[in-house]
């Protein structure tokens, strides 16, 4: 498939680096900033109400949260309960939304400015804070619940974070190349040890309590609490290259569709070097039991940035560093859509519409919906349209056909043959 154009959903007053959606209250979480630096670019949590008007599926900016110095480079969601990645810092929110009751309609005839998608008429205060941006009759608060300093490097920097399967621990790895685990809500630490030689790039958390992380020293580990379970060897079953040498960029579990006991790990393998003529990068599906690989596929020579898994792991999405976004089917590592260069400029975060909560209402006629932030300061939509496909039952009917159609023309033409 060629360039097209897709929707753009939102654009924000600043980079964007982490994106994350609310199933049940239909909430796009969009996340960036232009850090310490004093460029007058703002650093801030924007929460955006996700709504189908007419149709189309449309965000609106509901409440912005400001960061100050910070830039928030990734995020990770719990429930009400949003891990933010700010320099060396993680921070933890806690947001609630509800409509207000007992509204006079002196108060509702004054709302009539204040709509949910009219903005422009905020009073000082509003525009002061950036914390007021929703509509009369909601009301949308953000509480700092704590905050804790996960890496010590020279330069630190935490470059991910994750949750584990019940919400009640928190993973962090960034520069330093160790792993800390953390109680929530009160960050107390329960675990630290040294992952790898250089920068995490990523680390993903599975239900059994076994931890996966990806670094820049070209390893792929598998860890129970602080002890090494296995390494990933993706190139065993694969295409070998002896002079490129390649490096796990991205790693992330899904379920298995129709296994509610099924897991697979998913990795995203880039060469490690940048060269002249870019040899293919990799996607890569693990047994998450075993940890062996089952597929490998190369998945176009854009060098992946950022790797999703739709919630029913069905569907894999990837942005890349020129700006182009993929879907991809899970099952099989084949690309069911694609748009170059969709924002132009590296993509820093991709997330899926959940299929839980508001998400069925939100997709509409749609298979899956996909989002995507670029230090474009834009989010993008990629809609995915429904794959149609035959009934097996008519499938099966026109079998029984042709197999009647066949013997019928055998007869005809050789009348003995029955």
């Amino acid at each position: 498939m060629g360039r097209r154009r897709t929707p753009e959903l939102y654009r924000a007053p600043f980079p964007l680096y982490a994106l994350r959606v609310d199933p049940s209250a239909g909430l796009l979480i969009a996340a960036g900033g232009g850090g310490a630096a004093k460029t007058g670019i703002k650093n801030g949590v924007h929460f955006l109400q996700l709504e189908q008007i007419n149709g189309r599926l449309s965000a609106s900016l509901l409440h912005s949260h400001d960061t100050e110095t910070r830039a928030t480079m990734n995020l990770a969601l719990a429930g009400d309960i949003l891990a933010a990645g700010q320099d060396a810092h993680c921070q933890l929110l806690r947001f609630q939304i509800h409509q207000q009751k007992g509204k006079n309609k002196a108060e509702k005839a004054g709302s009539k400015e204040q709509g949910p998608r009219q903005r422009k008429g905020a009073a000082p205060a509003e525009k002061k804070s950036g914390a007021e941006t929703h509509p009369k009759g909601v009301e949308f608060s953000v509480e700092i619940l704590n905050e804790v300093q996960t890496d010590f490097s020279r330069d630190p920097l935490q470059k991910v974070v994750c949750f584990n399967h019940d919400n009640t621990l928190l993973a962090t790895g960034g520069t330093d190349g160790c792993v800390r685990v953390w109680k929530v809500p009160t960050l107390e630490k329960v675990l630290e040890f040294k992952a790898h030689e250089g920068e995490i790039e990523d680390l993903a958390l599975g239900p059994d309590g076994k931890l996966v992380t990806v670094g820049w020293d070209l390893k792929a580990s598998v860890w129970q609490k602080d002890q090494l379970v296995t390494q990933l060897h993706w190139q065993e079953n694969g295409p070998t290259f002896s002079n490129t040498p390649y490096r796990y960029q991205a790693c992330r579990f899904g379920q298995v569709p129709d296994q509610p006991a099924g897991l697979r790990l998913f990795t995203v393998q880039i060469p490690h070097k940048r060269l002249r003529q870019p040899p293919p990068c990799y996607l890569t599906a693990w047994d998450g039991s075993t940890f062996l690989p089952l597929r490998t596929r190369p998945c176009g020579h854009e060098v992946i940035s950022c790797l999703s898994v739709s919630e029913s792991g069905t569907f894999l999405g990837l942005g890349t560093v020129t700006g182009s976004v993929a879907i991809y089917i899970a099952f099989s590592l084949q690309r069911l859509y694609y748009v170059k260069e969709a924002h132009g400029i590296v993509v820093t975060d991709v997330a899926f519409l959940p299929e839980k909560g508001r998400g069925p209402e939100l997709l509409g006629s749609h298979e899956t919906a996909l989002f995507s932030v670029a230090v474009d300061s834009r989010c993008q939509l990629h809609l995915l349209p429904s794959r149609r496909s035959a009934p097996v039952w008519l499938l099966l009917l026109l079998c029984v056909g042709l197999i009647v159609m066949t013997i019928l023309l055998l007869q005809s033409a050789f009348p003995g043959f029955l």
